[in-house]
């Protein structure tokens, strides 16, 4: 079963972020000069993926903990929480986290806690609540329409979207946890000597990049043995390094790579070549691997590139979003005109109004006005 599409997101009260509630489509391009707030989407993001591993806490943790995640301007009096939301077809999850209340909460102190959850199904105008946590009890509705209780079942470290995983009596918090478990957040690849880039890959089917790209030389082998068409890979090297050719290969229990350059004897392997080439390979494994993950976000991937780079990106980008949703943060006003050249994106300005991050033309109950 198909997963279904990210539709919008709330972010409540996280770093420079206030609120903020915007639509997501299938290319989503922010722009912004550094210190805006922009990579902070991204966090709040990739931060949300986090519930579906029932980790949220323990990410926030190993961020600083809640009050370095926390909205940073002027707050009201009384407990500020950080609230995610995101909506998925006909479904919405919501989760909000807060710090223990001394006496009340079973906790150490300052920790990061699940407040509450909530999961609600939206048919037409109506919404029928599937499940709703409150500290350490939740209710869920089967698929046989019977509401269970369970009191004083979870952590204030667990997510109710993770422990519950029988998707047989709870199929739609099993599709969400799904959905957001499959996305991917590419940031940085790293490309020093030591980086698993410049290494070779285990021999085995892999369809989908890995965060870091350890597994680069297993997609694109994948794409060579397995689909048996690498036609769209071999086209988009020659557009971004014309003359140049991929060479894939797959010996014994490993998969490597290596780039063969016009008017040269021989060919230069992945741990020869050049921060930016190999950052580029990264990015076309992550865009044009077997399967594409539901939804890809990639933070400034135009970091390191040459500007000859950015439009055969952008053309990899476009074809990438006839698969799969692309949420795409940078600096680069460059970048971002070839991307409305290229794949029609509607780039969206990213700016700071005082202490908070904000989009041009975001409406505050979500939408842009030119919409």
């Amino acid at each position: 079963m198909s997963l279904p599409p990210l539709t919008s997101i709330e972010i409540d009260n996280y770093r420079s972020i206030r609120r903020l509630h915007l639509p997501v489509g299938a290319l989503n391009v922010f722009v912004g000069r550094n210190g805006t707030g922009k990579t902070n989407l991204y966090r709040a993001l990739s931060l949300l993926q986090q519930a579906a591993f029932g980790r949220i806490t323990r990410a926030i943790a190993e961020e600083g903990g809640i009050e370095s995640v926390l909205w940073a301007g002027d707050r009201r009096r009384g407990p500020v929480r950080l609230a995610l939301s995101a909506r998925l077809g006909d479904l919405s999850y919501a989760i909000a986290i807060g710090l223990p209340v001394k006496g009340s909460d079973a906790a150490l102190p300052l920790e990061p806690l699940v407040k509450e959850e909530k999961l609600v199904l939206h048919t037409g105008k109506r919404q029928v609540a599937l499940m709703e946590r409150s500290g350490p009890s939740a209710w869920l509705r089967a698929a046989d329409g019977n509401r269970l209780t369970y009191a004083n079942e979870l952590l204030g470290s667990e997510t109710a979207l993770f422990a519950f995983r029988d998707g047989a009596r709870f199929p739609e918090v099993d599709i969400v946890r799904r959905s957001l478990a499959d996305w991917r957040f590419y940031h940085a690849f790293r490309t020093d000597e030591a980086s698993a880039l410049r290494r070779p890959s285990l021999a085995l089917t892999t369809s989908t990049l890995a965060s870091d790209g350890a597994d680069l030389a297993a997609v694109f082998a994948t794409l060579t043995e397995v689909r048996g068409d690498a036609r769209d890979l071999f086209t988009a090297v020659e557009d971004a390094f014309p003359g140049t050719r991929l060479e894939i290969a797959v010996e014994s229990a490993q998969a490597e790579i290596a780039m063969r350059y016009p008017d040269l004897h021989r060919a230069f392997a992945a741990h020869e070549l050049s921060d930016g080439t190999l950052g580029y390979l990264a990015l076309m494994g992550a865009l044009m691997s077997y399967r594409l993950p539901a939804f890809i976000a990639l933070n400034e991937p135009e970091a390191s590139l040459h500007p000859d780079l950015l439009a055969p990106l952008a053309r990899v980008i476009a074809k990438a979003c006839e698969r799969t949703q692309v949420w795409i943060v940078t600096h680069s006003r460059a970048f971002a005109d070839h991307l409305v050249r290229e794949a029609g994106a509607v780039p969206r300005t990213i700016f700071k109004d005082g202490a908070e991050t904000w989009i041009e033309g975001l409406r505050i109950t979500g939408g842009f006005a030119e919409d």
